[in-house]
């Protein structure tokens, strides 16, 4: 839906807003494409405290009249919608942290927005750049292990490890109107799975709260998804697990597929027995995140000057939130609940995004979480 079609004007700042660990992470990264006419959006109420050597304005509305070219939204996921409808008002580019968002509403006024104004949209599903994940993609398309017939990926990590400096309880990880909660937290399966295998149509799912950790939001989700394909894929997700994992299985007519994200490793093995790995070249493990985010951040400028098109596009990032919403949908139910019936948000929401996006978002940052949103990415 959106079209790359600018040419970078490097007169016009990028505004980082949210200067977590995340904000944090991409302000170093556009500095080291050179990329240094930047301004930063924070609070003061963050949990870190990030040196950036860098003055900060401390309302969107002041970052957002230096005419910005583009905004990168890093603050919590309950943040993304306002910010970027706010954002896309004055024709900024948009790099959008995931999860898009947590719930449907304003996802439809920020569509029409940006395909009126035709922004780049690029969401920050940074997996989608990962080498190896890459390698898989393209074995399934060259259909190496014949029809996909199931897939499945783990991904647990211990919630207090994240952020040592914050209290687990009051991140943003772990508070349900800020965002979290591991199905949206954790929400890269639900994006790469449809990236690898095609559309999700349904979704049952199962969410617990188990781990003693003190938080209000879900700890622990199981979902099996069927497919537009026809194949079924389940995802696992807990904050619970030490150390932790993310790893991915597909199983296919012909042949399997496993790969491990923390050390970069795939493994395809055909029927015949013939066994391909493939590793990172020059890459020592464990696998360096950055680079993924480095990579992103290039190819979003990239985007914005019309030389490559959106990896993650804002369709893309929108089709996540729906999986995600109808899972919840079916916890709560106890039933299969297909992606596209997922409850549209109401009306009242929906006008009060559409009358006023600034408000909204200053009144959710009263809370205790900050702009700088540490995200774990």
């Amino acid at each position: 839906m959106t079209r790359c079609a600018r040419r970078i004007d490097r007169s016009r700042p990028i505004l980082v807003a949210g200067v977590g660990s995340i904000g944090s992470r991409h302000v170093r990264n556009l500095r080291a494409l050179g990329y240094d006419n930047l301004v930063v959006y924070r609070t003061g109420r963050g949990t870190l405290d990030v040196e950036l050597d860098l003055p900060p304005v401390s309302t969107l509305e002041e970052g957002l009249a230096r005419q910005p070219l583009a905004v990168v939204v890093s603050n919590p996921t309950a943040l993304h919608i306002p910010t970027a409808l706010a954002a896309a008002e004055t024709g900024a580019h948009l790099l959008i942290e995931k999860p898009l968002s947590h719930t449907l509403d304003g996802l439809e006024l920020l569509r029409r927005s940006a395909t009126e104004r035709e922004l780049t949209v690029l969401v920050g599903y940074h997996l989608r750049f990962h080498p190896t994940l890459r390698e898989v993609r393209a074995w399934i398309a060259e259909g190496r292990i014949g029809t996909v017939v199931s897939a499945i990926a783990r991904w647990g990590e211990f919630l207090p490890n994240w952020h040592p400096w914050e209290d687990h309880r009051v991140s943003y990880a772990a508070v349900p109107s800020l965002g979290g909660g591991v199905i949206h937290t954790l929400s890269h399966p639900l994006d790469y799975l449809s990236w690898l295998l095609g559309p999700v149509q349904g979704v049952l799912a199962m969410v617990g709260n188990r781990s003693e950790l003190g938080i209000r939001c879900e700890d622990v989700a199981h979902l099996t998804m069927r497919m537009a394909s026809g194949a079924i894929a389940t995802v696992l997700l807990d904050y619970t697990r030490s150390p932790g994992v993310h790893s991915l299985e597909v199983v296919g007519s012909q042949g399997m597929i496993e790969w491990e994200m923390t050390y970069g490793t795939a493994v395809l093995t055909e029927r015949n027995a013939v066994r391909t790995e493939v590793t990172i070249p020059g890459a020592a493990p464990p696998f360096e995140r950055n680079s993924l985010f480095l990579e992103e951040m290039r190819h979003f400028l990239s985007c914005i000057e019309g030389s490559e098109t959106p990896a993650c596009t804002l369709d893309d990032g929108i089709a996540a939130v729906h999986t995600a919403v109808a899972a919840h949908q079916s916890a709560y139910r106890g039933e299969i609940v297909l992606v596209d019936k997922a409850v549209e948000p109401c009306e009242e929401n929906r006008s009060s995004l559409q009358s006023s996006h600034l408000p909204i978002l200053e009144s959710a940052m009263n809370g205790r979480s900050s702009s700088g949103g540490t995200k774990h990415g």
